[in-house]
């Protein structure tokens, strides 16, 4: 932790996603493109203290023979959670000169997101259609009570964590905004409070097993979906679209 740039190291996934990862795949995902789909991942540039919001079917669209392992960086680099995982130094030209930008899990800068609210669909000259949103939000949106020791580590990773939960909220309400002004239906789905598995530690499988098997069973039955962000009752800030 103090010599290096972070805990652990993510080589493991690496490796996992170069196994996984190929020009076949990117081939199907490509065709998909053709079609008019879209596979966005975000990161996080640390220098520039911006989201970056990659367009991973243009990507495997590309024939250049670099596709692939940036393909691969953009994932592994998505998930390098700061401090626990390494950052990714990726390499960019600007202004005839080349750098190096460091970039790490999108979380960063934003828990959750649709697309720019830059982007007025509203008003852009696309085929105007019946449009909906998505959004799967990984992670409880209640509050969780939890008896603080009164040590700086202790203190820190509450209100780190804290921070974090309370910036995922607010990125749905920005995501809602954005839905309510374009004319797209919002559908949010998150973890529900009635979930109280014991979660020992962090990627603990027996959770994740659980958690699934939940989010699945939900599915099945047909999930219900919520129309407004967590506090907000449907209708408060606007006519929801049908």
């Amino acid at each position: 932790a103090i010599t290096n740039d972070a805990m652990a190291d993510n080589r493991p996934l690496w490796n996992r996603v170069a196994k996984e990862v190929d020009r076949a795949l990117l081939d199907e995902i490509a065709a998909e493109y053709q079609k008019g789909r879209l596979l966005l991942i975000a990161t996080s540039d640390l220098d520039a203290r911006q989201p970056v919001i990659w367009n991973m079917t243009k990507i495997a669209s590309s024939r250049d023979p670099g596709a692939v392992d940036l393909f691969r960086t953009v994932m592994v680099t998505s998930a390098a959670i700061p401090g626990a995982f390494p950052p990714t130094l990726i390499d960019v030209e600007a202004d005839g000169g080349r750098y190096q930008e460091m970039h790490v899990d999108g979380g960063a800068m934003a828990q959750v997101f649709l697309y720019p609210s830059s982007i007025n669909i509203s008003k852009s000259k696309a085929p105007q259609r019946e449009r909906k949103a998505y959004i799967i939000r990984n992670s409880r949106l209640d509050t969780e009570w939890a008896q603080v020791e009164r040590r700086t580590l202790s203190i820190s990773a509450r209100a780190v964590s804290s921070l974090i939960a309370t910036q995922g909220v607010g990125d749905l309400y920005r995501i809602y905004a954005t839905t309510q002004r374009d004319g797209v239906a919002f559908n949010l789905a998150y973890i529900p409070s009635t979930f109280n598995e014991p979660h020992p530690h962090e990627f603990d499988t027996e959770y994740m097993r659980k958690l699934y098997d939940l989010a699945y069973g939900m599915a099945v039955k047909g999930y219900p979906w919520d129309k407004v962000p967590p506090g907000l009752a449907a209708g408060e800030l606007a006519e929801k679209p049908r």
